[in-house]
């Protein structure tokens, strides 16, 4: 989409500035969605996944097509797993924010349980496209093909879910229900639904550049594309949903906060999909570059949100520093996974 040339202090350059830019566009979506879910009465956890776990991850989707399609297939992996990874520690960081109780436990919701279930199933595919015999449909791996239909089928599951739960939460003192906030509900659902499709397109454009910035440090650097995607790249393109995690939770949409991440991180195991059908060299899966590093990183975001679900389901009250166990746990997991990825491989 974009090819400039610049010195590598140049690209880190654009690069910063782009990541900034998703970062404001985040922070404003936050505030559109919470509206956009009390105007339209669909609830925040169903406004969390659908409109703002889809914006907040354009940047990143986009990043990943882009070097799928220039021929870097670690890459674009790495920024979709790792993205997934840095999403679902940024709860820990959101939960910091919220200084009453455990996040997990105040934001009890059937939904978001469901949608992490679901996002497990979708993981595993990866995990199995990475480690299966390297077979193709055309140019596409099955399990790209496995995980478009499994999500489909876990969107209808999860808004079933909403509308006609089979069991609910226990209500505490310290748990927050979606109640809308009456200032909102008169508010003209079309404006705001327009406001999220410009900070949408926004975030998208500054996907393409930090793509472009990242090709070109990879190629000006001796970083590795695990750990500029992993990490830098996952970083930058993640910032809609730690920002607009924490905007959520100091404005008390605790619901919107937890299903903003997890709606982000199903969108982001698509990423992958969307790469391998863009990379038209057979699968990406099993492209030159792609091997056991990959294999860690997505074994590692497996573990993250298999502890956020034990979270959701345990709810405990308060942990360490006033935030859950399992925050604790995301956080050190993440950090510790990653200084593995980058001293192992």
């Amino acid at each position: 989409m974009f090819d400039f040339e610049l010195s590598l202090a140049g690209n880190f350059t654009v690069f910063c500035i782009a990541a900034v830019v998703i970062g404001f566009a985040g922070a404003r979506a936050s505030r559109f969605a919470d509206q956009l879910a009390d105007s339209t009465g669909w609830g925040e956890a169903l406004t969390g996944t659908i409109f703002l776990g889809f914006m907040t991850a354009l940047p990143g989707f986009i990043a990943s097509l882009v070097t799928a399609m220039k021929g870097m297939p670690a890459l674009a992996i790495s920024n979709a797993l790792g993205g997934i990874a840095i999403q679902t520690a940024a709860l820990g960081v959101a939960d910091i924010a919220y200084k009453r109780a455990n996040l997990e436990h105040a934001a009890a919701s059937v939904p978001n349980m469901m949608q992490t279930v679901m996002l497990l199933a979708l993981l595993v595919l990866v995990l199995l496209g990475l480690s299966s015999p390297d077979v193709t449909v055309g140019h596409v791996h099955p399990a790209s093909i496995l995980q478009i239909i499994v999500a489909a089928c876990a969107f209808v599951i999860v808004v079933r879910v909403r509308q006609d739960p089979m069991w609910k939460p226990v209500q505490t003192d310290e748990t927050r229900v979606d109640r809308p906030n009456e200032d909102y509900v008169e508010r003209d659902s079309r404006k705001l639904g327009l406001a999220l499709l410009v900070v949408a397109a926004l975030t998208a454009l500054s996907g393409a550049v930090i793509a472009e910035a990242a090709q070109n440090i990879v190629e000006q650097t001796d970083f590795s594309e695990i750990l500029v995607g992993g990490l830098l790249m996952a970083v930058a393109t993640s910032l809609p949903e730690l920002v607009t995690s924490v905007a959520a939770v100091r404005e008390g949409a605790l619901t919107l906060a937890v299903s903003d991440i997890v709606g982000g991180n199903f969108f982001d195991v698509l990423f992958v999909a969307g790469a391998d059908i863009v990379f038209l060299s057979g699968s990406i899966y099993h492209a030159g570059d792609v091997g056991m590093r990959e294999v860690f990183l997505a074994t590692l975001t497996i573990l993250l949100n298999l502890i956020l679900l034990a979270g959701l389901i345990f709810r405990q009250r308060e942990g360490p520093g006033r935030i859950g166990i399992e925050s604790s746990l995301m956080l050190g997991c993440y950090v510790i996974g990653f200084i593995i990825l980058s001293l192992s491989f």
